[in-house]
């Protein structure tokens, strides 16, 4: 057995892609798309992961896209996503940067939570020993739930 991808649908593939791609660094590695179905699939991986999912198909991130109009909504049996960063401050001041709202600041130079334009909880975790604590995000409240 091994681990494929997760699979998040989105209401607006433009907005759900600016997000994961140009914000989060991922990168597109595959597109399929079904017209009788009326639904697009773009698989994204990790900068660490791109290599072995170019060549296995996994690990990666499914983005849903529903051509017909539709509400969703979280389920509790969801609970987020994960993706390990080498500088988590500079990664979070880049996703506040771009308007992003950090809903779990990394007071502890170790972990942090956003949510995706879908609502999806991504939690963000320092690579290797946790950052000294230091300001803005040492004294900055939680927003919102994550």
């Amino acid at each position: 057995m091994r681990y494929l991808h997760t699979m998040v649908r989105v209401k607006n593939l433009d907005e759900a892609l600016k997000f994961y791609c140009t914000l989060f660094g991922l990168s597109e590695i595959r597109r399929y798309e079904n017209e009788k179905g009326r639904f697009t699939l773009v698989f994204l991986a990790a900068p660490g992961d791109l290599d072995r999912a170019k060549g296995e198909l996994s690990p990666c991130l499914e983005l849903t896209y529903n051509w017909d109009s539709e509400d969703y909504t979280g389920g509790r049996n969801f609970g987020h996503l994960a993706y390990e960063v080498d500088d988590i401050y500079g990664f979070c001041q880049h996703l506040m940067d771009n308007g992003v709202t950090i809903n779990r600041p990394p007071r502890d130079g170790h972990m942090a939570f956003v949510r995706s334009p879908d609502g999806i909880s991504i939690e963000i975790l320092q690579k290797g020993d946790n950052l000294p604590a230091q300001e803005p995000w040492a004294s900055m409240a939680n927003t919102g739930a994550w």
